[in-house]
């Protein structure tokens, strides 16, 4: 089963301007770095829920050739069976939910549901949220290496912070990068594997803290739908 969704983490850095001499290039990046991290803590702890369009592209190293996707994102963050997913893809058709501790993949046209633990190994979405969204400022010091990378103006003329991201121990991907905006909202993150493939993943037009409700995220399955547990 393909990984459906990457976002990443949140944060922003403010340069100050001073008349004093520059620090060491060393001691410069960790203060950016460091202030980075402040900055995703308070965005991890006002974000109550998001709704944004999505665009996927997922680029195979082994044939050379990257899949494109396009969609829009309901997000409510938490933990275990109070984090809430679902993110619905134009084309190809179909629409993926995880609420209430359980994933479903809706394949309409192939009239398929797939259904399974929001925890399991097949289910990359609760994890890479969570690494998006709810990881805390002591769970990022002890788990990556952060690399400030500059300023950088997406497409649409966003400006953002770049960050590299660098496990410190076993993970199963080799880093990922993160780009946020002023609000300090992540608005694009590229998550590269040991293999050499790659997903970024970019929102648009993001509303922060917007009603939602459980009902948003369920999935009303007809009849002619055939269950597939995972």
């Amino acid at each position: 089963m393909k990984k459906f969704l990457t976002l990443g983490l949140a944060v922003i850095i403010t340069l100050v301007a001073t008349a004093t001499a520059p620090p060491p290039a060393s001691a410069q990046s960790a203060g950016l770095v460091s202030s980075i991290i402040n900055r995703m803590e308070r965005n991890r702890r006002d974000l109550r829920s998001l709704r944004s369009s999505i665009s996927m592209e997922k680029y195979d190293a082994r044939i050379k050739d990257t899949d494109k996707r396009v969609g829009t994102l309901l997000y409510i963050p938490g933990t275990g069976k109070s984090q809430a997913v679902r993110v619905d893809w134009r084309s190809p058709q179909e629409t993926l939910a995880v609420v209430d501790g359980e994933y479903t993949l809706l394949r309409q046209r192939m009239k398929l549901a797939y259904k399974g633990n929001a925890n399991s190994s097949q289910n990359k979405v609760s994890g890479v949220l969570g690494f998006g969204m709810n990881v805390s400022q002591a769970q990022l010091k002890a788990a990556y290496d952060t690399q400030y990378l500059g300023e950088e103006s997406l497409w649409g003329g966003v400006q953002t912070s770049h960050l590299k991201l660098v496990p410190k121990g076993k993970a199963g991907y080799s880093y990922a990068e993160v780009w946020v905006d002023g609000s300090g909202m992540p608005v694009q993150t590229k998550v590269v594997e040991k293999n050499g493939d790659a997903t970024t993943v970019r929102l648009m037009d993001v509303q922060r803290n917007v009603q939602l409700s459980k009902g948003d995220f369920k999935l009303e399955l007809g009849s002619d739908i055939k269950i597939v547990r995972g």
